[in-house]
C-alpha cells in the first residue's frame, strides 16, 4: 500500500486559478487607474454655455397680442408678439399714392421726349417736318389727357387715405372730449388730439382739391388735343423756331430722367414701408424656450428694445475653467467625462478649442500689476468642451448648470 498523498479534488484547484487571475485583473486595473488618474485633469470650476437669442423691436409701437409665455418652446418663425399696425398700413397706403403719382409724372415726362424731338425735326425740314410736329403734338396731348387721367386716379387715391386719417383722427378726438371734461386725460393731449383732427381735415380738403385740380388738368388736356389738330395747317410757320430745338430736346430728356429717378424713390419709399408693416409681427429667428420675457400687452416698445430671449436646448455645451498649470498635456480632441450637480449621470465629451485668454482678462475690470503690490495668482482658462452625439437627446442640460469635468490622456 502506498503512502503518496492523494490529488486535491478538482473543484479547489480550480478556485485557487480563479482567485490567482482576479488578482491579476485587480492589480492592473489598479496600475491603469492610478496611470489615469495620475495624468488626467480636473475641476469643478465648470458650467453648461448655450446660445442665447435676444428678439427686439424692429419698429415703434404699441404692443396688441403676446402669443407666447416663459419657457414656451416655439420653432423657427414662430409668431411671437404682434404691435398696432394702423400708422404703418396708412403710410403703406400714402406710399402707394406717392407712386402712383410718380408713375403719371414719368409717363408725361416720357412722352414729352417724342414730342421735343418731333418738334426739332419739324423745325429743321421744314413744311414736312411741321406736318410731322404737329402730329406728335396730337400724341402728346394725348399722352397729357392720359397723364391727366392718371393723376386723376392718383387723388382719388389721395382721397382715400385722407378720408381714412380724418374718421381716425375724428375718432380719438370724440373719444377725448368726455376724458377733458372729467380731466381724465391732460389738456395737452386733448390739444394734440385737436390739432390731428385739424390737420386730417386740411389733408382731406387738399386731397379733395387735389381731386379737382386733375379734373381741370384733363379738361385743359382734352382742349389741347382739339387745338393740336386745329394747329397742324399751321405747321409751316413753326419752322423759324428751329434754333431752339435742341435744347428743349435736352431739357425734356433730362426731366424723363428725373420723373423716372422719383419713381424709383417711390417704389423704395413703398417697398421700406411694407417692410415696416412686417416688422409689426415679431417672430422667432431660430427654434428655443421662450425666456426672460419683458413684453406685455399695451406696451408700447422702441426700435431695438428687448422683448424676450430665446434659448434653443439642442445646441450646448461645457465651458471649464482650468488652472494653467493644468493646460500643459490638455490638446483639443481629448476626451472628456462630465459629471452635471443637477444628475446622477455622466456624460461623454471631447476638449473642442482652448480660450486665447485667460477669463480675467476678458473681465469687465482686468488686473492691474502696476500698482507695485504685485500677488502671483493662479489664472484660469476657460476650455470649451463639445458633448458626444446623443448625449443630450432629452435635452436635460441647461445653460448655467454647474459640472465637474475631467479631461483623459489622449
Amino acid at each position: 500500500m502506498s503512502d503518496t498523498p492523494a490529488p486535491p479534488p478538482p473543484s479547489r484547484s480550480r478556485l485557487k486559478v480563479f482567485i490567482t487571475i482576479a488578482l491579476v485583473i485587480a492589480a492592473s486595473g489598479g496600475l491603469l487607474g492610478w496611470w489615469m488618474l495620475g495624468s488626467s485633469e480636473s475641476t469643478d470650476d465648470a458650467q453648461i454655455d448655450g446660445h442665447i437669442v435676444p428678439t427686439a423691436a424692429r419698429v415703434q409701437g404699441t404692443v396688441l397680442r403676446v402669443h407666447v409665455q416663459d419657457n414656451q418652446e416655439v420653432t423657427a418663425g414662430d409668431l411671437l408678439v404682434e404691435l398696432d399696425p394702423r400708422d404703418y398700413e396708412l403710410a403703406c397706403a400714402r406710399a402707394e399714392a406717392e407712386l402712383a403719382d410718380a408713375q403719371a409724372a414719368a409717363q408725361e415726362a416720357a412722352a414729352a421726349v417724342p414730342v421735343a424731338s418731333a418738334t426739332s425735326t419739324g423745325h429743321l425740314s421744314g413744311a414736312r417736318a411741321g406736318v410731322q410736329e404737329a402730329q406728335a403734338a396730337i400724341e402728346a396731348a394725348r399722352a397729357s389727357l392720359n397723364a391727366a387721367t392718371a393723376r386723376r386716379a392718383a387723388a382719388d387715391a389721395r382721397v382715400t387715405v385722407a378720408e381714412t386719417a380724418d374718421r381716425k383722427a375724428a375718432a380719438d378726438l370724440a373719444r377725448f372730449e368726455p376724458l377733458i371734461k372729467k380731466e381724465e386725460i391732460s389738456r395737452a393731449q386733448y390739444d394734440a388730439a385737436v390739432a390731428a383732427a385739424d390737420t386730417a381735415r386740411a389733408s382731406l380738403a387738399s386731397a379733395r382739391a387735389a381731386v379737382a385740380e386733375a379734373d381741370n388738368d384733363i379738361a385743359r388736356s382734352q382742349s389741347l388735343v382739339t387745338q393740336a389738330q386745329a394747329g397742324l395747317s399751321g405747321a409751316e410757320a413753326s419752322a423759324r423756331a428751329a434754333a431752339a430745338a435742341p435744347s428743349q430736346i435736352a431739357g425734356s430728356r433730362a426731366h424723363a430722367s428725373a420723373a423716372e429717378a422719383r419713381v424709383q424713390r417711390a417704389q423704395a419709399a413703398l417697398e421700406q414701408a411694407k417692410l415696416n408693416l412686417e416688422y409689426t409681427r415679431v417672430r422667432a429667428a431660430r427654434g428655443g424656450l421662450v425666456s426672460r420675457k419683458t413684453v406685455e400687452v399695451g406696451q408700447i416698445v422702441q426700435p431695438g428694445q428687448p422683448l424676450l430671449a430665446l434659448v434653443p436646448l439642442d445646441d450646448v455645451w461645457v465651458t471649464a475653467n482650468f488652472k494653467e498649470t493644468q493646460l500643459e498635456d490638455m490638446r483639443a480632441g481629448q476626451p472628456a467625462r462630465i459629471s452635471v450637480d443637477a444628475f446622477d449621470h455622466t456624460f461623454d465629451g471631447k476638449v473642442d478649442s482652448i480660450a486665447a485668454a485667460t477669463g480675467a482678462r476678458f473681465s469687465l475690470l482686468p488686473p492691474e500689476n502696476a500698482s507695485g503690490n504685485f500677488v502671483k495668482v493662479v489664472q484660469r482658462v476657460p476650455v470649451k468642451i463639445t458633448l458626444a452625439p446623443g448625449q443630450n437627446d432629452e435635452r436635460l442640460l441647461r445653460p448655467g448648470m454647474s459640472v465637474h469635468v475631467t479631461v483623459a490622456p489622449r
